[in-house]
């Protein structure tokens, strides 16, 4: 599983061209794997207001991206419900 994290993690970054914050899911899916990865999309001062965006990244079984999309954006100090 680290290493499905780790893929998914270095392949967002590389898609998107910004460093992923954190992972904050992964499920089954047929094939593969469903991994959702906050990315810091605009860095600003003070951090609380920075851009975060979660992106859900596709995975087959072998760790190799099949598809990706951006699902939310929100401010870091943003108050969400779950």
């Amino acid at each position: 599983m680290g290493e499905l994290l780790a893929a998914a993690r270095t392949s967002i970054e590389q898609l998107v061209g910004q460093p992923v914050e954190s992972v904050s899911g992964v499920r089954a899916i047929d094939g593969g794997f469903r991994v959702d990865v906050e990315v810091v999309e605009v860095s600003r001062i003070p951090p609380t207001t920075d851009v975060l965006a979660t992106y859900e990244v596709d995975l087959d079984a072998e760790g190799e991206v099949t598809g990706f999309a951006r699902t939310d954006r929100y401010y870091r100090n943003q108050t969400r419900d779950a």
